[in-house]
């Protein structure tokens, strides 16, 4: 007995110690009121609720975090995070890949997926009889000037035994795709789904849409958008990222088990909005965030090397990145 005693009281020891870790990990880790800064990859939109969720509902006071939302203007998130003017922000898988491509190493890193499938298509009106990509042979595409749509669109058209050829691609910019098919100024248009599409239907403009989950055989899914920080503020402060995580993450799962609750709160930040359509838009889009993914942000190192693998064989960058050092889990609560 005298010899068991000091091993119970370890145990003992030791299962203190762990629940000591677990309230730990429970309470806040950051103390001080901490000014961050959040940019947006476009106009708020319900891609976005979840931020603005965390924002009303005080998850982020409870995290004793001071966050101001704050939109694109002549420099991007990707920019502004890697340079420390903002220290999150909302980008995309292909962006990322691309930088991390580049000459030199970036200092952005993927901290969640906000969306775990591509909920993007490829649009054109009802009345132009596209049933797949063969039949965009003929049409004009308007090109807002990523260096991946040309690639997609070819590869696209050649797994369906269409001519890529046959494709015209004109540069419009980030013209508001549903006014060019309208106008007639194009006849096919890149859209997220769970915006444009929900609003055609709404102003009753019928479109026919090849949607990218219908040929992920062809072009592999990828994450977009996604969450980023910078590495310096992953090294200096994880206290802040997860802190933020956590309140992110709430925000998230509060837009996922109640998406009518959260698109009123949407629409309550940013009241300019249209309501229809941030409410019908949420519907669809809520069960979508997490899809079948074990928690809300999670991703997958096969998802980042798939399409980083498809972006070098098809010239976009010269050789697949190291995708392990693009994003990262261990901040998602």
């Amino acid at each position: 007995m005298r010899n068991k005693l000091p091993i119970i009281f370890a145990i003992a020891l030791l299962g203190g110690l762990l629940a000591a870790c677990g309230q730990a990990a429970d309470t806040p880790a950051v103390t001080e009121p901490t000014k961050i800064t959040f940019m947006l990859d476009w106009v708020p939109n319900t891609n976005h609720t979840g931020i603005f969720v965390a924002q009303e509902e005080g998850y982020f006071a409870e995290e004793a975090l001071d966050v101001e939302i704050i939109q694109p203007g002549e420099v991007y998130a990707e920019q502004a995070v890697a340079t420390g003017a903002a220290d999150f922000g909302v980008s995309f898988q292909e962006q990322i890949t691309l930088a991390y491509a580049g000459e030199e190493s970036p200092d952005v890193v993927s901290i969640a997926a906000i969306i775990q499938h591509n909920t993007s298509g490829f649009a054109s009106l009802a009345d132009k009889n596209i049933q797949s990509p063969k039949d965009w042979a003929g049409l004009t595409y308007g090109s807002y000037g990523g260096p991946f749509e040309e690639p997609t669109l070819r590869v696209l058209m050649g797994c369906d035994g269409g001519d890529f050829s046959q494709l015209q691609i004109v540069d419009t910019g980030f013209t508001d795709p549903l006014a060019l098919l309208q106008t007639g100024q194009v006849d096919l248009a890149w859209i997220f789904y769970g915006w444009q599409g929900i609003q055609a239907e709404q102003q009753g403009i019928e479109l026919s849409t090849v949607m990218m989950e219908d040929y992920f055989d062809c072009i592999r899914d990828y994450y977009t958008p996604l969450l980023i920080t910078n590495q310096k503020t992953i090294d200096e402060r994880p206290e802040v990222v997860r802190a933020f995580m956590r309140a992110i993450s709430r925000g998230y799962e509060f837009a996922i088990q109640s998406p009518d609750e959260a698109a009123a709160i949407l629409l309550k930040a940013v009241p300019e909005l249209d309501e229809e359509l941030v409410q019908a838009s949420q519907a669809w889009l809520s069960p979508r965030y997490q899809a079948n993914a074990p928690r809300w942000g999670e991703q997958k190192l096969e998802v980042w090397q798939n399409y980083s693998k498809w972006m070098a064989d098809n010239g976009i960058i010269d050789q697949p990145i190291d995708a392990s050092a693009a994003f990262t889990n261990d901040f998602l609560p």
